[in-house]
């Protein structure tokens, strides 16, 4: 089945509040949307990343502290 739209959109503001990594915003019609994902190594990383600690096995933070002059 082959439909044509014909389509005029005028857009004088748009806000847009917050879009996140899968959100799609569509202005008009389309057809179908493909899934896409793609990942790149952008830091030029040559070995795996260290294991994350789950949470509430972390142990506190270290936090130097500066000695007061006296």
């Amino acid at each position: 089945m082959s439909i044509t739209i014909h389509q005029s959109i005028s857009i004088y503001m748009i806000k847009i509040g917050a879009i996140t990594n899968s959100s799609v915003l569509q202005i008009g019609s389309t057809g179908s949307i493909q899934a896409q994902s793609d990942i790149y190594n952008t830091g030029g990383y040559t070995e795996p990343a260290e294991e994350a600690v789950p949470l509430g096995q972390q142990p506190p933070p270290m936090i130097p502290l500066s000695q007061s002059a006296q």
